[in-house]
């Protein structure tokens, strides 16, 4: 299958890792964080640790927009949910999540139409077709998905309806990668660039890591010789003194992205002031809302929102997971009281969170291993 099996082969794979560990320094560090929850997906499907040498460590990044919604969004968003006459709508992994009062399966097992949707087209149809109920998208996302969004509020206006509201919880990823540079308690050699987001944002913004805090960065591919690859570029870059911006995904990333994505955005939404992130805290300029043409579609200006910020589960770390300051396995509750079926933290609900990757294919992994070994 062109643009799969090409890109599993397991000679090449073990090629590359050779090739990777003659540019290992013996006695040196390296720590890589892959940014994008699919990245860490195939890491830990593929057993791609298993590849490299033991002085390579790859951290987890905050790529995982649905681990990154704070509880009280939630709480909001079933505060709609609870009003005269509305349908909430919401993309599958977000039914799951659990906020202060329970998640949205547990809301509709109360008293709430929350309804799972496969896009914001399949909400703005059913606002069509229901033109008595007031339908509500959640929208949720890195830019990845920002431009479904903004197309579809685009067809609602021109259309003139009514009754479909967004309630926008878009989140940008540069200024998560900043504000992980800027933590004091974790250093990192590199990035292994978001693939899916840079379809739309292209390369060029993630220019400032490398010119300004030394860090080179690839923006790399899905597959397992895709992340291979990246990992060998980062350690050409550094063995040769290098630092630059780097597209290992060049078939699918264009380096200025996609202005048609880029424009409809633009036209729809603006950049709020700050945005809470579920374990990294408020970070400034980091997500979205409509801007004041769109304000008859925006939930949060139809309705009154309680916006209470709710505290994580003392028992959840799944913020330090988020920071890559802790593995998923080293958290106190994982695979124990957090699981894929009774998660307590995000990043055990969406099957691109590290936790879930951790406890679906990573039980084993080398780290696992090694500290077993050690008791």
């Amino acid at each position: 299958m062109r643009y799969v099996d090409e890109f599993r082969d397991a000679d090449r794979a073990r090629a590359l890792a050779s090739r990777i560990a003659r540019l290992a320094e013996p006695g040196r560090e390296y720590k890589f964080m892959e940014v994008c929850g699919g990245h860490t997906h195939t890491i830990y499907k593929h057993g791609l640790e298993d590849y490299l040498p033991e002085n390579i460590t790859l951290v987890h990044g905050p790529g995982c927009p649905v681990c990154v919604i704070p509880m009280g969004r939630v709480d909001d968003a079933i505060h709609i949910a609870r009003q005269p006459g509305v349908l909430m709508t919401s993309f599958g992994d977000m039914m799951r999540v659990p906020g202060g009062n329970g998640s949205f399966f547990d809301s509709n097992a109360r008293d709430t139409n929350i309804r799972m949707v496969y896009s914001p087209l399949d909400a703005l149809a059913i606002a069509r077709d229901r033109p008595e109920l007031r339908v509500v998208f959640m929208a949720i996302g890195f830019e990845t998905t920002a431009p479904s969004t903004a197309m579809t509020l685009l067809r609602a206006k021109a259309e003139g309806l009514r009754n479909f509201f967004v309630f926008a919880n878009h989140v940008t990823i540069i200024p998560a990668i900043k504000a992980i540079l800027d933590s004091p308690d974790l250093r990192l050699d590199g990035f292994l660039g978001p693939g899916h987001v840079s379809t739309v944002i292209g390369c060029r913004p993630y220019e400032f890591i490398a010119r300004d805090y030394g860090k080179p960065v690839v923006v790399a591919g899905f597959e397992p010789l895709d992340i291979l690859q990246s990992i060998y570029l980062l350690m050409l870059q550094l063995s040769q003194g290098r630092c630059a911006v780097e597209n290992q995904y060049g078939r699918v990333v264009p380096w200025d992205g996609n202005p048609i994505a880029l424009r409809a955005i633009t036209q729809t939404m603006r950049l709020r002031p700050y945005f809470e992130w579920r374990g990294l805290g408020f970070i400034t300029s980091s997500a979205l809302r409509l801007r004041e043409e769109f304000a008859a579609f925006d939930a949060e200006q139809v309705f009154e929102l309680p916006g209470l910020r709710v505290a994580d589960p003392k028992s959840c770390q799944c913020g330090e997971v988020l920071k890559g300051v802790l593995k998923p396995w080293e958290c106190k509750v994982f695979g124990t009281a957090c699981t894929p079926e009774t998660p307590i933290g995000t990043c055990m609900v969406s099957p691109e969170g590290a936790c879930a990757a951790y406890y679906n294919f990573g039980r084993f992994s080398r780290q696992r291993v090694r500290e077993a070994s050690r008791a």
